[in-house]
């Protein structure tokens, strides 16, 4: 199939236009690409200036060259220096005698004029440092931003984030996620390890969603039972399937919180704690062998696969597969689904996808500066990666059905 061609602007070239640019050629002698972006500047400037000089005329009642009995009158001019998205430049603000002028264009205490705060956050979502932003704008736009203005400006968000972190949510959601990445962060000159924990999960429609990122705490059954306590006080009445690693207490809390939601232990880090001490050699073979166990039909043959692999590779690894057996209990319960309801389960697409973009931020960030700028990198990051989360997953309806059936009465009709 040919590839859509996106509609070109076709620029119309009009005699006033080509006036206007002939006369540009000549007053700025106008040679190359950096020519025009300075004549621009200088343009930008001048128009400002007439529009303040404008609004000027408007306060006070009469223009420059007319005279005035008001005891109002023009006093001079203040030099101001903007940021716009051609670079810094310095401009003449009129002024009144009684400092009553409040300008429009370009208002009181106002220092940019571009839409550079966007552009800011924008880069900061995508991982950047503060150091990294203030030499891209240095680059781009001629000026300094120093890494204290780019707090500031991230540091706008936090209201933002408050309220995306107490928003109301679903009161059921049929799959429900926690994962844990670590990062380094800066406190009191001392550099420590902080997880950041991720809830994401499907709703009842289907989509995809982030409900919360808790950030810093130690694992216990005690604070795990504070996370989903929070989600019931956003509105979450019911949890069908809470999947999760073998974090610390967690199958305490859900007990407690959620007496009736099934744990299921995430299969992809189990697999991948069980391959951590493989060698590359046996990589490959070995996976292939885990698959049968998690892959397998019902929980019989799963079990019958489970000593199967545990048999071929004990002498080997003689510890790898302990933990198979000892979270069993956790991890059977996905053999009741169809294979449509266990890839939603175990497969974690989207949340694989979602932790690409969080590993990126360790990669370009070694240490955060404090956990309230991790807080803000996590939040953007989020933001940013589910754009693209507008569509339910796939094979929803089929999905929900068996649900509605194991589960009978906990999902609205």
């Amino acid at each position: 199939m040919a590839r859509e061609k996106k509609p070109v602007h076709k620029v119309q070239m009009t005699d006033g236009k080509r006036n206007i640019i002939q006369q540009l050629l000549q007053e700025y002698d106008i040679q190359s690409a950096e020519d025009i972006q300075a004549a621009l500047k200088d343009l930008l400037g001048g128009t400002i200036k007439e529009m303040m000089e404008a609004e000027m005329d408007e306060h006070l009642g009469y223009e420059k060259s007319e005279r005035s009995d008001t005891d109002d009158y023009r006093n001079g001019y203040k030099p101001k220096r903007i940021n716009s998205s051609y670079g810094s430049m310095d401009i003449q603000v009129p002024q009144d005698r009684k400092s009553t002028f409040e300008p429009q264009v370009v208002k009181k205490r106002q220092k940019d004029i571009s839409d550079i705060d966007q552009k800011i956050i924008s880069m900061y979502a995508k991982g950047m440092t503060t150091r990294q932003i203030s030499d891209t704008l240095e680059d781009i736009y001629g000026f300094e931003a120093s890494e204290g203005f780019i707090s500031d400006v991230t540091d706008k968000i936090m209201p933002q984030i408050e309220d995306w972190q107490n928003r109301p949510l679903s009161e059921v959601y049929p799959v429900l996620y926690i994962d844990a990445i670590h990062y380094s962060v800066r406190d009191n000159g001392v550099i420590r390890k902080l997880a950041a924990y991720v809830i994401p999960g499907i709703n009842p429609d289907g989509r995809k969603e982030v409900l919360t990122i808790e950030v810093g705490e130690n694992e216990s059954s005690k604070y795990w039972l504070s996370v989903l306590n929070g989600l019931k006080n956003r509105g979450v009445k019911d949890i069908l399937i809470l999947c999760a690693d073998g974090l610390s207490g967690i199958k305490e809390a859900i007990a407690a919180a959620y007496p009736k939601t099934e744990y299921q232990r995430c299969i992809v880090h189990q697999v991948r704690n069980t391959m951590k001490y493989v060698s590359d050699k046996d990589r490959k073979p070995f996976c292939a062998d885990l698959k049968t166990i998690y892959q397998a039909p019902t929980e019989e043959k799963a079990l019958g696969a489970l000593e199967r692999v545990t048999e071929k590779w004990s002498e080997k690894y003689p510890n790898s597969m302990r933990s198979w057996k000892q979270n069993w209990d956790a991890i059977s319960p996905i053999f009741k689904f169809s294979t449509a309801v266990r890839r939603v389960i175990y497969t974690t697409n989207a949340i694989e996808s979602l932790n690409a973009t969080y590993r990126k931020l360790n990669r370009q960030r070694s240490v955060f500066p404090s956990d309230t700028a991790l807080l803000k990198a996590l939040y953007l990051s989020t933001f940013e990666a589910t754009k693209k989360w507008t569509m339910p997953i796939r094979n929803w309806g089929q999905v929900y059905g068996e649900l509605s059936i194991m589960y009978e009465g906990r999902l609205p009709e």
